[in-house]
């Protein structure tokens, strides 16, 4: 199979869906890669480090999307992306559907197979290839929102972990999943006082027995989380349904009451954000305020930390790339249920349920069209 690397192009994106060493691992089984001429150049991988894995290196991305059967990138395709998909392609990335119709319609247009990192699984039912951006979302989300509360940057002035005779910040993390979990690791670290809320007791008697009494975890009820967040200094919203539209947890009322100046890092803006307030921002324009409250609500925040992220996103990816460029995406597929689960879109079909639920697109079984 010939498969093919673009340059990202969503704003501040300096990650690239394949590294050197794993196209080198595709090409020693025989598989040709192409990659978009600087897709790497950013974090430190040149054209000649591809050349020397065994790329070919291609001038723009149409060459790339005309020359591959396969397009392996990290973020969702942009629309003039998009409109190079045609019923041919495999695309293997980041897709987020729930909370985007318009990129839902261009790929059930395109008839391409949209394979969604986010909603492959594993035996345990985790999200592995998620996993490790949430780890790094996570734990940049306490750097951001410490920064935030700069006064400068429209923040309380508040340091995160205090100073002898000072209190330290209240941060309160909504979801105790891979993203709290690493965002409480880092504001623990800081020295912050810190509050997990989640709904799975499992989840908190894990935390528990991992932090004791440097963390305090709650059941997540509407009284809970309306205390927690109208005291908080530092909110991280870490909550995720996979494949659907986040939930809108916290709402304009508790934005109103919480301290102006206080700080909102909504890490499930890809699915649309858990705070009725949130819309996407960039890098190159982090922030709003809404009632006096700082949202950092950045789509693409491990792009921030690019070479981490990219290293960390591959360790991952390269077994579900190589299964599905030697046997074909479809028989790929049917041999393994947990990437099965990241089929979004299938032959002009939505093939994932929570993705036709929210966009108004019937839902197809996939298993239904593998044999077509």
């Amino acid at each position: 199979m010939k498969i093919g690397v673009p340059r990202e192009v969503k704003n501040r994106e300096y990650r690239v869906g394949m590294t050197p060493a794993a196209v080198h691992e595709l090409c020693s089984h025989g598989h040709e890669v192409c990659v978009e001429t600087n897709a790497g150049a950013a974090i430190g991988f040149s054209d000649d480090d591809y050349r020397e894995a065994g790329a070919q290196i291609l001038e723009t991305a149409r060459e790339v999307f005309e020359a591959a059967g396969m397009i392996v990138k990290v973020k969702e395709p942009q629309p003039e992306e998009r409109a190079m998909l045609t019923s041919g392609h495999t695309l293997f990335t980041y897709l987020h559907l729930a909370p985007d119709k318009a990129q839902t319609d261009d790929l059930v247009k395109s008839g391409a197979t949209c394979i969604a990192y986010e909603t492959v699984t594993d035996q345990s039912g985790h999200l592995p290839l998620l996993a490790p951006m949430s780890e790094v979302a996570g734990r940049m989300s306490i750097q951001a929102g410490a920064h935030c509360l700069e006064k400068a940057l429209g923040g309380r002035g508040v340091l995160l972990g205090g100073v002898p005779g000072v209190s330290p910040a209240k941060v309160t993390v909504v979801g105790g999943g891979v993203v709290g979990q690493n965002a409480a690791v880092m504001a623990i670290g800081m020295g912050a006082h810190v509050t997990v809320l989640d709904r799975s007791m499992e989840v908190l008697r894990n935390l528990d027995h991992l932090y004791g009494n440097r963390i305090t975890t709650l059941f997540s009820t509407a009284q809970t989380l309306d205390q927690s967040v109208t005291e908080s200094d530092l909110v991280i919203g870490s909550v995720l349904i996979p494949g659907a539209s986040a939930p809108k947890l916290i709402t304009r009322d508790m934005i109103r009451r919480m301290p102006e100046g206080s700080v909102i890092v909504d890490v499930a803006i890809d699915q649309g954000g858990c705070t009725e307030t949130s819309k996407p921002t960039t890098h190159d324009e982090p922030t709003y305020i809404v009632d006096g409250v700082v949202h950092y609500c950045v789509a693409n925040m491990p792009g921030a930390v690019a070479r981490t992220s990219t290293l960390a996103l591959n360790n991952v990816t390269l077994p579900f790339v190589a299964a599905l460029a030697n046997k074909g995406p479809v028989r790929a597929m049917k041999e393994d249920p947990h990437l099965l689960a990241g089929l979004n879109v299938f032959a002009g079909k939505v093939t994932y349920r929570e993705v036709a639920e929210a966009t108004g697109h019937p839902y197809t079984n996939p298993e239904s069209l593998m044999g077509s």
